[in-house]
């Protein structure tokens, strides 16, 4: 999951990014509107956490044009200003999430669970393909009882894919769940990554549609690309 955190408090930004970078999300930041209206024209992000009180504006502000996006973001708002009519609002303008500072990242990392579980349709966090198994709560993989171990970057990958796995994903799509802004990457990147999660859980598991993209499949499907 690929995530812009609008936050203009930099040590607290330092802070949740390790957080969740060391959970295999990919991260990037904007410290106020303009930067985060530059982030959303460069990238496809599946949430926003977003500041309300910004150096040039309103966080909620923001709020129309993340509604306008083909591929609409989760929105999270994180914010000092605890009062109820703050929160309504903000859920009013289309937030879809309200967390209050100071908060535990953990809670901040369970909420984003959550969203996980919401776009994929189900309210476990264990998704089942066949003998495949996704726990995005607990960060793990079992394929037929067993685990199986993942590199960040390679769970990065099958998470966005497993938590929507009814959906063709696209080769920018992955490509922007795995890096941000400030990683480098070369043209074959995503499919050395794709080849290895195939050697990992099966080959048939991963299905390529030319000039599409990538889905999982159960294992009775078979591979059309």
């Amino acid at each position: 999951m690929r995530i812009l955190l609008v936050e203009d408090d930099n040590a607290l930004a330092a802070a949740v990014c390790s957080y969740l970078r060391a959970k295999a999300f990919v991260v990037d930041t904007a410290a106020s509107l303009a930067e985060a209206r530059a982030a959303l024209a460069g990238a496809q992000y599946a949430a926003v956490l977003l500041d309300l009180h910004l150096g040039d504006g309103d966080g909620l502000s923001l709020l129309p044009a993340l509604r306008r996006l083909a591929e609409r973001p989760i929105v999270i708002v994180l914010t000092a200003r605890d009062q109820v009519s703050d929160r309504i609002r903000g859920l009013d303008a289309g937030a879809d999430d309200y967390l209050v500072k100071p908060y535990d990242p953990a809670e901040l990392l369970a909420r984003l669970r959550a969203v996980e579980r919401r776009r994929s349709s189900s309210q476990s966090a264990v998704l089942r393909l066949g003998a495949l198994e996704v726990d995005l709560s607990n960060d793990s993989v079992r394929l037929r009882g067993l685990p199986v171990l993942l590199t960040a970057k390679e769970w990065a990958l099958l998470r966005v894919m497993a938590s929507r796995p009814e959906r063709i994903h696209t080769r920018e799509s992955l490509q922007d769940a795995l890096y941000g802004f400030d990683e480098e990457t070369d043209s074959n990147t995503l499919e050395v990554f794709i080849s290895r999660l195939r050697r990992k859980l099966g080959r048939e598991r991963i299905q390529t549609l030319r000039g599409l993209g990538y889905r999982l499949v159960p294992a009775d499907e078979r591979e059309a690309g």
